[in-house]
């Protein structure tokens, strides 16, 4: 018998503003309240807050933590500094992807390793199983709520709710992180996202994390802050070109081949999948993950084979779908690497239909550099 979906702690914020609620990785989560393209809109151009209550959290602490870490990530622990946070890709011995990862450096001697919902479980037990008899290691994602606030006011919408971490757009830089109250929370306030615009994901106790919601709902009103879903997440991620486990990536992929290869350090000494991650990057990748514009009448989504030529099956679309902010109908999928460069065109199969595709750059949306 199947487990019942989890609900984070906000789940009661969320049925009170009308979120319709959907079964994902294992919870009960909002995809929507006003409507996917509002929300859009609304981080894009205001502010929007979102519940990433459900991703997992992972601390290790002791002599050896940071060992244990760097020993199971492709990025480099010892490139960043405590109060700092680093992107990465942990992988199998074969050099493929197990999750995408944020590990935060709280200090030399304890890491906070923020996973995906999804794969919550195998992550865990891998470094679970990696820190016995070197370091301590808890699970600690029920305790905490995790709530992400986006947006080119979302800055204003956090000082506007009070913290004392002073003006955070000077404070703290990107993938930086500090522990302060926020509405009279305690809180740890880092300044990442999974959306393309600037913002803020804050970690707190969890019985605390309803009251912190609306704290930053009520701040947020006169800057026209919207609740945003998982439908928002995923059309922002995806012009943003941000990858999403499961889809663009999971066990069938490299870093090097899905356009990862910035985050692994060959150099920092071996790691799981460093030899096999190396001998493809050596070698060169097979396929690329490229982005692309439908240039037809059509829209590509998750699973749709891409097509060349005569017709012949090629690669796939990972994930697909209309980009409100851009205007436009884009996917990204892997082709082989021949057919990866910047212009080139290819068919995608629409339920049978073939529609003109072409590979673009990407990011497909980049935020405006302020003065």
């Amino acid at each position: 018998m199947a487990d019942s979906p989890k609900r984070t702690p906000l789940y009661d914020e969320h049925v009170k503003a009308g979120g319709r609620i959907v079964p994902f990785a294992g919870w009960e989560m909002p995809v929507q309240y006003a409507g996917i393209s509002a929300e859009h809109e609304a981080v894009r151009m205001r502010a929007g807050l979102f519940d990433v209550s459900h991703m997992g959290e992972l601390e290790l602490e002791g002599e050896h933590a940071a060992a244990v870490v760097d020993y199971l990530v492709t990025n480099s622990l010892a490139r960043i500094e405590p109060g700092q946070a680093m992107y990465t890709c942990c992988c199998n011995e074969q050099g493929t992807i197990l999750d995408d990862l944020i590990v935060y450096k709280r200090a030399a001697d304890r890491i906070l390793v923020v996973c995906n919902a999804s794969n919550r479980a195998k992550i865990s037990a891998h470094f679970a199983r990696a820190a016995k008899d070197h370091c301590e290691f808890r699970d600690v994602s029920d305790a905490l709520g995790l709530i992400a606030l986006q947006g080119p006011k979302a800055l204003a919408v956090l000082s506007a709710a009070g913290t004392d971490l002073g003006n955070v757009s000077d404070t703290l830089g990107g993938f930086r992180f500090r522990d302060g109250k926020v509405a009279g929370v305690a809180a740890t306030v880092a300044r990442t996202g999974y959306t393309g615009e600037d913002g803020v994901e804050i970690f707190c106790a969890s019985a605390d994390a309803p009251a912190l919601w609306r704290a930053l709902m009520t701040a947020g009103q006169s800057f026209g802050i919207a609740p945003a879903g998982l439908g928002a997440r995923d059309t922002l991620r995806l012009e943003a070109r941000l990858s999403l486990y499961g889809n663009d990536i999971d066990e069938t992929t490299n870093p090097i081949e899905a356009g990862l290869g910035w985050t692994v350090k060959l150099d920092k000494g071996d790691f799981v999948g460093r030899a096999a991650i190396a001998q493809v990057k050596e070698a060169g990748p097979s396929r690329k993950l490229v982005g692309f514009e439908m240039t037809g009448r059509g829209i590509a989504r998750h699973g749709y084979p891409l097509q060349a030529g005569a017709g012949q099956v090629v690669g796939v679309c990972t994930s697909g779908g209309p980009a409100p902010t851009v205007g436009k109908n884009i996917g990204l999928g892997y082709l082989p690497s021949a057919l990866s460069e910047v212009g080139t065109a290819f068919r995608v199969d629409c339920r049978g239909k073939a529609v003109d595709a072409v590979v673009v750059k990407t990011p497909f949306y980049k935020r405006p550099k302020t003065a």
